[in-house]
């Protein structure tokens, strides 16, 4: 079937299948996908907003908002007020949450390794290059996007 050469099926699919059995894993830890996601977000960006949060989860403010609350409920992260914004509210993990982090790590480690395992060594940093050169270009084509969209929105607003 050709859809299973496409690329980007193939890349869908893979990350899809590589977080299924992540999540088979760390179902031990008691965390919901959502919340072991936002913690690995936080983690990779400390201090983060409740926004940036959102926009790096896909998902719209109040749900994220909501998602947050269940964390600190849990001990798991504490809300700080910005030092330079007292209205902004930055987002960091608590020792639990970093110790589980390390845990989710682990396991991450663990399944790549084993989801890898009939790849040579050169292989698999091959497919790593490969995929942060396409990552790059992506990013590069909505940064470009972005910016004609702001040029053209000053452009309306200067007439």
């Amino acid at each position: 079937m050709e859809d299973e050469r496409y690329f980007g099926f193939l890349v869908s699919d893979v990350a899809r299948l590589l977080r299924t059995e992540f999540d088979r894993r760390v179902r031990d830890i008691g965390l919901t996908r959502s919340q072991w996601l936002a913690l690995t977000r936080i983690y990779r960006q400390p201090g983060c907003t409740q926004s940036e949060l959102a926009e790096t989860m896909e998902m719209e403010k109040g749900p994220a908002g909501r998602l947050i609350d269940r964390l600190e409920e849990n001990g798991f992260v504490v809300r700080e007020a910005d030092p330079a914004d007292r209205r902004v509210r930055r987002i960091h993990l608590t020792p639990e949450a970093e110790a589980i982090e390390r845990t989710m790590r682990r396991i991450a480690r663990q399944t790549i390794h084993e989801a890898l395992n009939d790849l040579s060594e050169a292989d698999r940093d091959r497919a790593v290059e490969l995929l942060i050169t396409v990552k790059a270009r992506l990013q590069e084509m909505l940064q470009n996007k972005n910016q004609a969209a702001t040029a053209a929105e000053r452009q309306v607003a200067a007439q």
